[in-house]
């Protein structure tokens, strides 16, 4: 009986993981077809010794190396099945494909198979990463390679498409558990991401796929992108950190996965930030000399190391003023801007509140309304966190000092004024029993960034638009 399918697989020094994805798919009977982009190692002895056909391209990227693979290989099935070299076939995957018929899919042009992602052993469920559908599976004649993508692959097929929720494939790169080629790696990849978005701003780049939230798993990827260059530059890293870790539990994942979030969602979009604005600046430099090509990794470090000091010095102050073995007394007596926040908070709050018609009282850390509720205002409901965050990017980001300051006082008394609002309706309606389950300091903190963000963008847009009419 003739084989339906046919397996192609990219290689480049991938003597580890080879022989591990070729186990994985013994006994299926699908002819092998191999693309190997220059190894070095045993990679090649390793494909001959399995009888697969191989073929040798220079790799460019992934897209055009995966179109040059459907090109050039003699393929007589007609399906194919297109892996990564460090990716294996799942024993229910392999299932599926051993019970695979044509016939039964008449109608279908593209399955999708769910992705297992590992980093250092670890395997990532959170943050967006499981479920995560790939279109490996496709007619031969039907599907192509996206060459409209410089760095993400993708595989595109006309008419329908059906997902194998349970076909995993296992996605673990080995090389990755040192750390140093995982940053190399995305090192060169932020370099192709950030001149492809370049290229799409010129208008040079248009996606392939339609754009839809609603559709398939390629086409909401189509629309997020979308979306995603739509947002302001260096703060776009910050929110899409937050949302992994928050709302995509991404936190969930342990302290492995932790840092796998922050370098995959803020590390490596905060690079290709900056190589973008290093790539336009460049381009500037061929008309106008002097342009400075470092300002944007200059504003970077003078945020970073500006809202460290921020964050770490009201700790700090708040350590010394705080009873216990650092306890200082002159501090918490005559200096403590900490405790005297808290005391306007808590006085502003009563006023209100009796204002509105409640009986209120506080001591230095409460609020008690008669017949609701109390409240204590710990360090972490000040919004020191948020204010450092505020007033280390208006520092860093170069404006006039005038503009600046305005801006930094009106924003830190639009975050306090929106606290004490927050403080009135937890003593008003909070219930603690909920507390337990929704914590409101954090959806607090979520609210505020987004704000923040959103203010910076427009008044970031703001001072350029002013600039370049000076100039």
């Amino acid at each position: 009986m003739s084989a339906t399918y046919s397996f192609i697989i990219l290689t480049y020094n991938e003597e580890h993981h080879l022989p591990r994805l070729l186990a994985s798919i013994t006994g299926l009977n699908a002819p092998v077809f191999i693309l190997d982009s220059g190894s070095t190692d045993h990679t090649v002895s390793i494909a001959q010794q399995a009888g697969a056909t191989l073929l040798q391209h220079t790799f460019e990227n992934h897209p055009k190396q995966w179109d040059f693979a459907l090109r050039n290989f003699d393929i007589q099935t007609p399906w194919v099945i297109c892996l990564d070299a460090d990716q294996v076939v799942t024993p229910e995957l392999k299932q599926l494909l051993t019970n695979f018929k044509d016939e039964d899919h008449q109608h279908v042009n593209g399955i999708y198979f769910n992705r297992k992602n590992f980093f250092k052993g670890r395997w990532i469920k959170h943050g967006g990463y499981y479920p995560f559908y790939l279109l490996k599976m496709f007619r031969y004649n039907a599907g192509y390679s996206d060459l409209n993508e410089n760095m993400d692959h993708r595989f595109i097929v006309p008419g329908k498409t059906v997902i194998w929720k349970q076909g995993h494939i296992i996605e673990e790169n080995l090389k990755e558990n040192n750390i140093s080629f995982w940053i190399d790696k995305h090192n060169r990849y932020s370099d192709l991401l950030a001149r492809e978005e370049v290229e799409r701003m010129q208008n040079l780049r248009q996606q392939t796929l339609k754009p839809n939230l609603l559709g398939s798993p390629d086409e909401r990827t189509a629309w997020l992108k979308q979306l995603w260059w739509q947002l302001p530059r260096y703060i776009r890293p910050f929110f899409y950190f937050i949302y992994r870790m928050v709302f995509q539990l991404g936190v969930l994942d342990g302290r492995t996965g932790i840092i796998f979030h922050f370098l995959q969602a803020f590390w490596f979009r905060l690079i290709v930030d900056v190589k973008i604005d290093e790539i336009i600046k460049s381009k500037q430099l061929q008309a106008q000399t002097g342009a400075h090509q470092n300002s944007a990794v200059k504003f970077v470090l003078r945020f970073l190391l500006l809202f460290l000091a921020f964050y770490y010095f009201n700790i700090l102050f708040f350590g010394l003023t705080s009873p216990g073995n650092h306890y200082n007394a002159f501090l918490a007596n005559h200096l403590n801007y900490i405790q005297a926040l808290r005391s306007l908070l808590l006085s502003c709050c009563k006023q209100l509140l009796n204002l509105m018609g409640f009986t209120a009282i506080t001591n230095q850390n409460d609020l008690l309304v008669a017949g609701r509720g109390a409240i204590r205002l710990v360090y972490s409901c000040l919004g020191f966190g948020l204010i450092s965050f505020f007033a280390a990017f208006v520092i860093a980001y170069p404006a006039s000092l005038k503009a600046r300051i305005a801006f930094i006082l009106g924003g830190i008394v639009t975050i306090e004024v929106l606290n004490i609002l927050r403080f009135i309706l937890l003593v008003l309606f909070w219930n603690k029993k909920a507390g337990k389950i929704v914590d409101h300091h954090t959806i607090f903190n979520i609210v505020l960034y987004i704000l923040i963000m959103i203010s910076l963008y427009f008044w970031v847009k703001h001072k350029d638009r002013a600039t370049n009419k000076h100039a």
